[in-house]
């Protein structure tokens, strides 16, 4: 049970990180730092004062930097890689004890994965937002990610289980959306009729 209870925990803040890659961190920093959750061997660090400090003002300033034009987008770019690298380690360290072979794979694989999954979702809402409303209606999008990194994170602190179940939903959920698109654009190049639903 410990196992599938860390296994979710790491899953449910990977896939946060893809809507803000410093809330889940810093979140996981200050469970480590009181504590309230321990770190698999080799994390100590993201418990450190240092960790704390230095996430909380990347979370700060990324939460801000996400509500002004431009700097949005430029954000997007950045945090595209970052938000895999976050899931990454968020998913490693909330491991147990396991071989560094199978945990780091795992963290790869499964909260990289899911992080770069919905971060790739976000950045392509974000585009469309830009283009269909000149960047006016990036701030609520900005809004309803920060609520969805802040809310998601609580919840995969407290309730682990159901958070994985929700995490598990969603990427499904993206990655048809995405395959969709996919193949729309492709029907749009060779001048087929692809359905939307």
């Amino acid at each position: 049970m410990e196992y599938i209870l860390s296994g979710a925990l790491g899953l449910a803040l990977a896939a946060c990180s893809g809507f803000r890659v410093f809330v889940p961190l810093l979140a996981a920093s200050i469970a480590y730092h009181t504590g309230v959750l321990h770190p698999s061997p080799g994390f100590a660090w993201l418990g450190s004062w240092v960790a704390v400090g230095a996430l909380g003002t990347a979370t700060v300033m990324e939460i801000l930097g996400y509500y002004f034009p431009v700097v949005d987008n430029l954000l997007d770019t950045i945090t595209t890689p970052a938000s895999f690298i976050a899931g990454t380690v968020l998913m490693t360290a909330a491991l147990p004890d396991l071989d560094p072979v199978v945990r780091w794979g795992l963290g790869v694989l499964v909260g990289g994965g899911t992080a770069g999954i919905i971060q790739t979702g976000t950045t392509l809402l974000r585009a469309g937002s830009t283009m269909g409303t000149a960047g006016l209606g990036n701030p609520v999008l900005a809004t309803a990610e920060n609520t969805l990194a802040v809310l998601g994170t609580v919840l995969a602190l407290l309730l682990p289980l159901l958070a994985g179940g929700l995490v598990l939903i969603l990427v499904l959920y993206i990655a048809t959306r995405l395959r969709r698109w996919r193949q729309r654009r492709k029907g749009r190049k060779s001048g087929s009729v692809v359905p939307l639903a």
